[in-house]
């Protein structure tokens, strides 16, 4: 018991010092941390494909974290219907090109998650009406679908031959990486954060960095061939792995925070302003 308190001591005092540091030192503590799990992720994994299954498994999980909650609790507050519906638009359109291109066990897991987020939407949308907290919820759609869909058509893996399925492949690549972004916002907004919509956000950032170390380590391996594979397009790889570094650097800070709350036993996430 003793040895337990001790570990957890030294553990809240390093967080207190690293909350303590400038901005710039976060960010390279966090940088730090993360070449850390690559490297540990190398070293320990030998097929780097069931990264992919890994993060889609642990998506699937967090959505069934939120069914619980729903279930439960009766209420949806705390949860983005944006979000909800931004992620069963990417997996949707994922789902479809994946039946046409490969049906494998991603597409399954895909379409049992997309099966999960639509029932997570049907409840918050009637069910759950009253519980939902509009007012907060106010990041704009259109602000991510647009542009994705722009971006989708200009770079894609069949760039200089334009086909629909490629573009649309490009487009839940892109809109995945944003699609938490208004989930974010309305936790922001609320300033505090209930246990059941936490572990759904942990549990994305989770899935988004096995996903970001199978490429950054598909890279090294290949010493960066793999960034201009023979019968794609040049931009394609690069902004794939892109999107990957951006929503995994998204979730960074809040990870943070719910780390240092459950180790400080707290139950409720406290965001800064």
């Amino acid at each position: 018991m003793g040895s337990k308190r001790d570990s957890n001591s030294a553990v809240k005092k390093v967080f207190e010092r690293i909350r303590k540091q400038s901005k710039k030192m976060k960010i390279l503590f966090a940088v730090m941390a993360m070449l850390f799990s690559l490297v540990a992720l190398k070293l320990t994994a030998k097929y780097h494909n069931h990264f992919f299954v890994a993060s889609e498994s642990i998506h699937a999980a967090g959505i069934l974290v939120l069914i619980y909650k729903l279930t439960t609790k009766k209420t949806c507050s705390g949860l983005s219907l944006k979000s909800q519906e931004l992620t069963a638009i990417y997996l949707a359109v994922r789902v479809v090109c994946s039946f046409n291109l490969e049906g494998d066990i991603h597409t399954l897991l895909d379409f049992a998650t997309f099966l999960f987020t639509a029932w997570v939407i049907f409840m918050i949308r009637f069910k759950l009406k009253s519980t939902y907290i509009k007012e907060l919820d106010n990041f704009p759609i259109y602000y991510m679908v647009v542009p994705c869909a722009i971006l989708a058509m200009l770079i894609n893996p069949r760039t200089a031959h334009i086909y629909f399925s490629h573009v649309l492949w490009a487009f839940c690549v892109y809109l995945e990486a944003v699609s938490v972004m208004p989930q974010l916002r309305m936790m922001q907004n609320a300033k505090m954060i209930e246990p059941f919509t936490a572990h759904y956000v942990f549990a994305l950032g989770m899935a988004r960095f096995l996903a970001c170390a199978h490429w950054i380590i598909q890279v090294y391996e290949t010493g960066g061939r793999y960034l201009f594979l023979v019968g794609y397009g040049y931009l394609w790889f690069p902004m794939a792995i892109l999107a990957e570094i951006v929503q995994t650097f998204i979730l960074v800070d809040f990870c943070y925070y719910y780390i240092k709350s459950f180790m400080q036993g707290q139950l409720i996430i406290r965001m800064p302003v």
